[in-house]
């Protein structure tokens, strides 16, 4: 219920919901929020995600998946990369029109050009990433941005420092944004997990917000 309550203290109306898509809730809900905006049914749209780590339990089970740094470091990319850190955090995007933005004044922080959404499907395994899907995922984002993949300079990635996630999501980075990339115009990739850790629920958020203050 907390979408609703939080509409509820601030006197929102208009579209309201909670997403739980697990790491990428935030993002998904910036996607939706864009949606909402372009087809007309607000004016101004409120997106983001809240993690807090509360449950002894959540550790006990990421533990067991091997999916924590035994170092506490998240290094992702890194040769010696061995799992991610758990992080807290909120992070809320204002988002409007750019045409609106524009007429009212606003300090406007960045663009969101285009957004796409996907599922794996089936793949090996419940947290296995599906390489083909992610590059499913990021053409159609290209494609609703009106954007060659040759024309992004810098991708803010999911980037957990598992060793199973790290090589597929560089790997369908490499097969779609490279195949016509020269030399001087080298693709640059960053975690902002390596600096505050895994959100797990804002994760999406806080990787847009990255970007956006970059």
């Amino acid at each position: 219920v907390i979408a609703g309550r939080v509409a509820f203290n601030l006197g929102l109306q208009g579209p309201c919901l909670t997403i739980d898509t697990a790491c990428s809730s935030s993002a998904v809900a910036t996607h939706l929020a864009c949606q909402s905006l372009r087809n007309g049914e607000c004016e101004m749209a409120l997106a983001g995600g809240v993690n807090t780590m509360v449950m002894p339990e959540t550790f006990v089970a990421l533990s067991k998946a091997h999916m924590l740094s035994k170092e506490g470091r998240c290094k992702t990319f890194d040769e010696s990369a061995d799992g991610y850190v758990r992080g807290e955090g909120v992070g809320v995007l204002v988002l409007k029109r750019l045409s609106d933005a524009e007429r009212d004044g606003d300090n406007i922080i960045a663009v969101i050009k285009g957004s796409a959404i996907n599922q794996d499907g089936r793949s090996s395994s419940l947290t296995a990433p599906n390489g083909p899907q992610q590059q499913a995922v990021i053409r159609a984002a290209l494609a609703n941005a009106g954007l060659k993949a040759e024309e992004v300079d810098w991708v803010e990635t999911h980037g957990t420092a598992t060793p199973l996630g790290d090589p597929i999501e560089v790997q369908s980075l490499e097969a779609v944004y490279c195949g016509h990339r020269s030399a001087e115009n080298p693709l640059i990739i960053s975690s902002v997990k390596t600096n505050i850790g895994h959100l797990e629920s804002a994760a999406g958020v806080s990787s847009i917000m990255k970007a956006a203050l970059s």
